[in-house]
Parts: C-alpha cells; structure tokens; sequence
C-alpha cells in the first residue's frame, strides 16, 4: 500500500510545456493601451530579458529548461506525490484521492520553479536587480531566494495587509537579502498617490504591481518579475503537472479530477495544463477545477474583457477574466489569491468551456484546511486550503453517489508562516468577506469596454 510515489533526479523534467501549442482557440494578443494595436515584443524589452520575451509569445509546445536551472531545482526537485489515504479514510469516501506537495521547495512553495528560471534568464541578460510585487509573500520569498543564487539584488513591494499579517515572511524574504516594502509604500511616484487618497489603503497585487513595474522601468540595471498570470510563469510551473503524470502512471491511477488553488493561474496550470493535453490531444475526459476565494470571484463573476494587469494601468491591455483593474480586494488571509484579474491562458480556456471555476468562502476553506492537517499531518497554506475544500466536496459527492473516482490537487505550499490565521479560524474570528453585484458593476465600469470576440 503505497501512500508516496517518487521520482529520481533523472526524472525532473527536461523541457517546460507550453499549452499554446494544443489550444484549439488561441489566445487574443495584449493590446497597447494607447493605440489598442497588439503589442510587439520589442515594447516588453524594458521590463523582461529576451529569452522571457520569446517564451511569453511563443506556440512551441515543448520549451527546453537550461541546464543551470535544472540542476537548481534538482535541491527539492523532483517532488513528491502523495496519496491522502487519512483524509479518504476520514470522509468515507471511495474516491482516491492524491495531493503533489511543492512545500518542500525552499521557499516552502510551487514559486521558486519560475522565480530561478526568472532570476537565470535576467542574470545572463546583465542587470544587476529585480524589482517585483508578492501578495501573501510566496512570490516574494521565491525570488528573493533565487536572486541570492544569482547575485542579484531583490526589492519587493508586499501588499500592505499581508505585510502585517505575515512578518515572518518579511523577515525570510530578508534573510535571503531582500528589500521588502510595504505597498502602497512611500517608495514610488504611484504608491504616495495611493497613499494621499487613502493613508489606511490595505493594498492590493495590483498597487503593488504598479509599484514594481514603476521602479523597474526607472532603472536601466533592473528587470521586472510577475509570480504569475502570464504566459512564461504558467509555463514553468508546468513541471509540476509533468512530474505528476509520473507519478500517477506509477500509482496505477489517472486522475479523473484534478483541483488546484486561482490567483492568477501559476499552480492552477502547473498541474493542471500537462493532463489538460490529454484531453486536448488525446481525447480524454478528465474535469479541472480552478478554486477561487468568493471575495474575488474573477473567474465565477467577473468578466471576460481588455484589462489592465495592474491598477496604475501601466502594463498591457490584456484579454482576461477581471472584477476590474481598480478592485480592491477584502483582505483574506489567502493574499496569494487576493488579484483582480486571471492569467490569458487560463481565461481562453476557461471561455473555451475547458475547465471548470467555483469559488470558497474563507470559513468553509480553514475548516478543510484543518481536517487535513489531522488526517495528513501537513499544514496547508491559506491558499492551497482552497483546493482541499473542493477536493473534500468531490469527494462527498463520490460517497453520496457510491462512485470511484481518482482525484488529484496541488498542494502548493505550506503554511507553517501562517499561524496566526489559523489561530484565528480557532478562535472564532475570521469573518467570510462577501462582494456585490453593485461592487463588481462599478468596479468593471472603469475598464476598457472592448469585448473581446
């Protein structure tokens, strides 16, 4: 009875998979914000080394991985697959259901798989820093972490509530050498403008996006880096879901649902987009679920439309689920789901009827969250606690009907930084933000009105 399936060091994957490759509708192309003309690459040059560039338009389906990343990722790489035989056992259920852990990386999440590929590819371009935005610190951490490999210097603007939510991830992010400020910080032209028309502003990934970019840009020696939502980041991240066709192919089980966490789509496609090619290519019928938080509902209530990436409207006009580049989200303990917007990727296929989207009320995911923790003996980040929730109503759903199904999620990360929300659930006072209609109307009525076909 095999509870964890392993790979060798030889088995890490040898090239990233990009999607683009099998979808049967492309995605739109992002537009400038002035002209409302596809973008060209050229215009992306101040922000991204080439080799990023050329990845982020690219519709080769297979991308090799440069071997001085491959072998940093071969520290915690690859990683393990595990079947949740205590948790089956506590809800009764005959579905089998697995979990791919990435907490075991470093950075104690899946983000490290593009922040080093970022960092490499920025360190042969010849800039001297990163400059970058994290909500719940995940991101943060992860490039702080790579950027130490590489001898780059990393400034990163953490969303306000988070910042104070979780000061231990402020202080591992500067244990790796980082420069952390809180967003919206007096450190940018954007963050004093926020902060002059709100002092009590609890921030949000796209203030904070806003910032990064803005420093990027005045600096011919710094790059950008985003953690998630475009297309190279779901593109690295596609290791996870590589490794665990193994895994699986090993256990004697493929998955018939495979459920991941949504902020932007990084540990959503990573695990989701190599089975999703299964079904694109080889007809099968496997459902994936993104999970969102139902106080930023992008997915489930927000709209398919041309937005900005960030609030100041700096980046590209891209084609995307939104609730509005202006949407402040409530300030949830799963700060790594709290963005506005959804990857292109994600969004055409989700348009596409290709995957499926529900959200979860923060009670409801803290509660899974420590039903696993009993069962499983790993504390799952906020976030991931998302994917446990939908997983556990699978779950009942295949008790209830008496139907064996296999069952597959991304445990993205851990969440032994996050005690003080689980304190909190503990303690009776967490609270399940809620968002209008009214809130969403008036929050999409400030974003680009072009409908995208």
């Amino acid at each position: 009875m095999e509870n964890k399936i392993l790979l060798s060091e030889q088995e890490i994957p040898r090239f990233f998979y990009n999607i683009v490759a099998d979808m049967p509708n492309k995605p739109l192309p992002p537009l400038h914000p002035g002209t409302r003309q596809p973008i060209t690459p050229d215009l992306l040059e101040p922000l991204f080394p080439k080799e990023l560039i050329q990845q982020e338009v690219s519709a080769e389906r297979y991308i090799e991985i440069p071997r001085q990343v491959r072998d940093i990722y071969a520290k915690w790489r690859p990683s393990p697959l595990f079947r949740a035989r205590g948790l089956e056992k506590l809800l009764d259920t005959p579905a089998r259901i697995y979990y791919k852990y990435e907490g075991v990386s470093p950075a104690g999440s899946h983000k490290p798989n593009t922040a080093v590929a970022q960092a490499f590819y920025s360190k042969i371009s010849g800039v001297k820093r990163i400059a970058t935005e994290t909500g719940a610190g995940q991101w943060g951490t992860a490039l702080a972490y790579a950027c130490q490999l590489f001898g780059l210097e990393c400034e990163v603007f953490m969303v306000r509530v988070s910042y104070d939510q979780k000061p231990y991830r402020k202080i591992m992010m500067n244990t790796f050498g980082a420069t952390v400020h809180a967003s919206p910080s007096g450190q940018t032209a954007y963050g004093k403008k926020v902060l002059a028309e709100n002092p009590d502003s609890s921030g949000s990934l796209g203030i904070a996006i806003s910032e990064a970019i803005e420093r990027a840009v005045s600096d011919p020696q710094s790059h950008y880096a985003l953690g998630s939502v475009l297309n190279h980041v779901l593109l690295h991240q596609t290791i996870i879901g590589q490794e665990a066709l193994l895994q699986m192919e090993k256990a004697g089980h493929m998955p018939d649902v495979v459920v991941a966490p949504f902020g932007g789509g990084s540990n959503f496609a990573g695990i989701a987009f190599p089975f999703l090619r299964l079904n694109l290519a080889d007809d099968q019928q496997i459902r994936f679920i993104a999970v969102e938080p139902a106080s930023c509902p992008k997915l489930t209530r927000g709209s398919f439309r041309y937005d900005f990436g960030d609030t100041a409207g700096m980046t590209p006009l891209l084609p995307m689920y939104t609730l509005g580049h202006d949407f402040i989200p409530s300030p949830i303990h799963a700060g790594g789901l709290r963005y506005h917007g959804a990857g292109v990727l994600v969004s055409q296929l989700l348009k596409d009827g290709l995957i499926e989207a529900v959200s979860q009320p923060q009670e409801p995911c803290f509660k899974a969250g420590l039903d696993f923790i009993r069962a499983e003996g790993i504390i799952p980040a906020p976030e991931a606690t998302h994917a446990i929730a939908t997983v556990i109503d699978e779950a009942l759903k295949c008790r209830e009907s008496g139907t064996e199904k296999t069952i597959l999620f991304n445990l993205c990360g851990h969440g032994y930084f996050d005690m003080g929300a689980y304190a909190s659930y503990m303690a009776g006072e967490l609270t399940d933000p809620s968002v209008s209609e009214q809130e969403i109307s008036a929050s999409l009525s400030g974003t680009d009105q072009l409908q995208p076909g």
